[in-house]
């Protein structure tokens, strides 16, 4: 960290980039309609005990849409690292059947922040099922597709090769939980089983949600 860094300065890089990758469009609002949407989230930044900017797998804050704003399918499309665009190996219905877990409580609206969020370097080869019980016990919550997007969109460095990360929050029934890591140098969203470790897919996780 160094003291030059602004959270409100950070909010306001994450909202144009979004007005810039054609969030309003996708949404089917106006650059001021959809820009209404985010603004409230000011405040809840201007609250928060930031640390520092990304390092090391960790963020203070995220600007997160939900799925049923912008669909996953299509704002994962907007994920750029490198100059390269991220894919899917999934259908636009397979991502939209995974929704958040019980455990997961959102906030109201068509956006919020996602704060104190980590990628899991600590549970690299550590089974999903595993891993979520750990997050549980720290206090802390899985990451939905949705929040991953965000995170990868916001900070598309954190999608390393080698150390991907599980998005555990988000389930569609059945024994698979979804992931980013990198496939063909490009930020990739796939499917693991909950069962199997992996060296290179850590489990990330969020401190809070705001508003709360």
């Amino acid at each position: 960290m160094t003291s030059e860094y602004d959270p409100i300065a950070e909010f306001d890089r994450q909202l144009d980039s979004l007005v810039e990758k054609g969030y309003p469009e996708l949404a089917q609002r106006s650059e001021r309609e959809f820009r209404k949407i985010v603004e409230p989230l000011r405040n809840d930044v201007e609250q928060l005990e930031v640390s520092a900017a990304s390092t090391n797998g960790s963020v203070d804050f995220v600007i997160a849409v939900k799925g049923e704003l912008v669909p996953a399918a299509e704002s994962l499309q907007l994920i750029e690292r490198d100059g390269k665009m991220a894919f899917a190996v999934m259908d636009e219905d397979d991502i939209g059947s995974f929704e958040p877990i019980d455990a997961v409580e959102l906030p109201e609206g068509g956006a919020y922040l996602v704060t104190d969020l980590d990628t899991g370097s600590d549970s690299l080869n550590v089974r999903p099922d595993d891993a979520l019980k750990a997050i549980g016990k720290r206090r802390r919550s899985p990451l939905t597709i949705d929040e991953g997007i965000a995170l990868a969109t916001h900070h598309p460095d954190l999608v390393a090769k080698g150390a991907g990360f599980s998005l555990l929050g988000s389930r569609c029934g059945d024994k698979r939980v979804t992931a980013l890591w990198i496939s063909q140098g490009k930020p990739k969203l796939g499917w693991c089983w909950a069962g199997n470790p992996h060296t290179w897919l850590g489990s990330a996780s969020c401190g809070s949600r705001a508003p709360a």
